[in-house]
């Protein structure tokens, strides 16, 4: 049982959220660069510039080469003054473990580690001419190394939960990085071809097997629709997964994942807060990248080793859930995929989503409004957040805005995930495809459009929050809220009422919803629309200053449906 005192996830209508000291929390992230956290000193120039950007959660990594030098002698001292300083400013901690594996290789390993391939022997892949290569990554078919990864894990973890579990600045803790093999779609070395040639573990068949096909991912079961008739126990790698290079990547899947399984137990065991690992992302369709002029390798790889092979992609999600129990969700690094659908993927059955890594511009920091409102996140995190100023920042503004808003959004993400929907415009050169964004609340059908102004028009982004009987929370800027009826019966529908509002303290360590001005007129378009403007509107040479910038950037509006007789015509 998780202690209750402790983080922890607890489970919502469809989701999870992130309990913190009691009270649910939206974890408004960044990450820092890898060898940020490895400083106390370099960390006491950067806390202040993360407050002032509005983070309340920051990522960063520990490594296995820092805490254990030598086998066996441990040493924390630079963790502990870390934590310490994040604590002076009240930021929270997501600790990434940099173990075994880090973007594929284990350059992380202690030196110990590094050195004994005897002892830890190494991946080997094939190059052409049938010439093998030693990789710079550790065997995942290698006892010796797991044990000696989930002992400092543990460690770890234990040290963690003397020093922090009454205190929960370490929020969840990361196992591994961006898992797999890259050059290859698998190991060439002798114990990987012995088996390789074996029939695939029963279990896993036999697991698979038992989930309805409707709740197994849609990315697994579109590449094997075979799978139910499998023999467990007897089918091969190459039976069980036919296509390509399927055989080689879920061979490859299933033991790193176990591997990961190995250590994140043994931490868990120590202390149980949230663990996850983080995905870097393949594409089977380089045009759905948002690439912006980028060469597509950026997006991660089409093949099984042009990405890493064995990592948690979405058609191996199933093989690393039935894998990895000790794991409480699986994370996507979303830099250049479609944001919407990597989402869908990654809150696949009822898995809460993370976005460790994600874009730090303007374009990355206006999707996460559609992951924490549509996906109930429990957090985004941009990163190499640390390098950048807090008033160059694009987060500064949209975590600002997501912050004074927090407890109205997770309240509804516990009780009425589907009442919530956030979008986001880009700048309107850079849209190929105007977004529909488009959901029925009750009786009323909302359509989010791009906010009218006469001259050019901005980007957006933002959330619609129902609140029930036509009644609905606006948040954001650079967007039209149109109402319409689903009922053909309706003759008419348009804007009851609508107002401004500004979060105040309520006095007791809460907020609420305080009206500033009515609006209506130029500010519904008369009763049209109801328009969320951006900060500069561009009035396009018209001389009447028609569209107001925005302020508060929270707005109520009823909405309301005429159902007229013929008698009433």
């Amino acid at each position: 049982m998780t202690e209750p005192s402790i983080t922890h996830l607890r489970k919502t209508k469809n989701s999870s959220q992130l309990i913190v000291n009691g009270k649910p929390f939206l974890m408004l992230a960044g990450e820092l660069h890898n060898s940020s956290l490895s400083s106390a000193n370099f960390m006491s120039t950067v806390w202040q510039n993360m407050k002032d950007a509005n983070i309340n959660t920051l990522l960063g990594s520990v490594t296995w080469e820092m805490i254990e030098p030598v086998e066996g002698q441990f040493d924390f001292s630079e963790l502990d003054k870390v934590i310490l300083g994040a604590r002076e400013y009240n930021m929270h901690l997501g600790l990434l473990w940099f173990g075994s594996f880090k973007n594929a290789l284990s350059t992380y390993v202690p030196r110990w580690v590094k050195k004994d391939v005897k002892r830890f022997p190494r991946v080997h892949v094939s190059e052409a001419g049938a010439v093998i290569r030693t990789e710079e990554l550790l065997s995942p078919f290698c006892e010796a190394a797991w044990t000696a990864d989930a002992k400092a894990f543990s460690t770890l973890m234990t040290h963690l939960k003397e020093l922090d579990s009454k205190h929960s600045t370490v929020l969840m803790v990361q196992v591994e990085n961006e898992t797999g093999l890259l050059g290859d779609s698998r190991d060439r070395s002798n114990i990987a071809n012995k088996l390789f040639k074996e029939p695939v573990p029963a279990h896993l068949i036999t697991q698979l097997q038992s989930v309805r096909t409707e709740d197994l991912h849609p990315c697994f079961s579109k590449r094997h629709p075979h799978f139910s008739s499998l023999a467990p126990g007897k089918s091969t790698w190459k039976e069980t997964f036919p296509v390509g290079p399927d055989a080689d990547e879920a061979f490859m899947a299933y033991y790193i994942s176990r591997y990961v399984n190995h250590v994140a137990t043994a931490g868990k065991a120590a202390y149980p807060i949230p663990l996850y690992t983080n995905v870097w992302l393949n594409f089977d369709d380089p045009t759905v990248l948002d690439l912006q002029g980028l060469p597509p390798i950026v997006g991660g790889g089409s093949s099984a080793g042009a990405y890493p092979s064995g990592g948690p992609v979405p058609h191996t999600f199933d093989i690393w859930k039935v894998n990895t129990p000790a794991l409480d969700f699986l994370a996507p690094d979303l830099y250049f995929h479609d944001y919407e659908e990597v989402c869908k993927q990654y809150t696949h059955g009822g898995q809460p989503l993370f976005i460790p890594e994600q874009r730090r511009d303007e374009r990355g920091a206006r999707r996460v409004w559609l992951a924490y409102g549509t996906y109930a996140a429990i957090g985004a995190s941009p990163f190499g957040i640390d390098s950048l100023p807090a008033k160059d920042s694009p987060i500064t503004k949209h975590y600002g805005l997501l912050n004074s808003m927090s407890s109205f959004i997770l309240e509804k993400q516990a009780t009425h995930p589907e009442d919530v929907m956030g979008f986001f415009f880009d700048e309107k050169e850079d849209t190929a495809v105007e977004p529909t964004w488009q959901r029925t609340f009750g009786s009323f059908t909302v359509t989010i459009e791009r906010s009218f102004v006469f001259g050019k028009p901005g980007p957006g982004a933002g959330m619609v929050i129902h609140q029930g009987d036509g009644k609905f929370l606006l948040i954001g800027w650079g967007f039209q809220v149109v109402f319409s009826s689903p009922d053909p019966k309706a003759t008419f529908t348009g804007i009851l009422y609508s107002e401004e509002k500004e979060v105040v303290d309520d006095g007791k360590g809460g907020k609420v919803l305080k009206t500033g001005r009515v609006l209506n007129g130029d500010e519904t378009r008369s009763g049209e629309f109801m328009i969320m403007p951006n900060e500069e509107p561009d009035y396009g040479g018209f001389p009447i200053a028609v569209t107001i910038p925005c302020r508060t950037m929270v707005a109520e509006v009823e909405a309301y449906s005429l159902f007229e007789e013929e008698e009433d015509f």
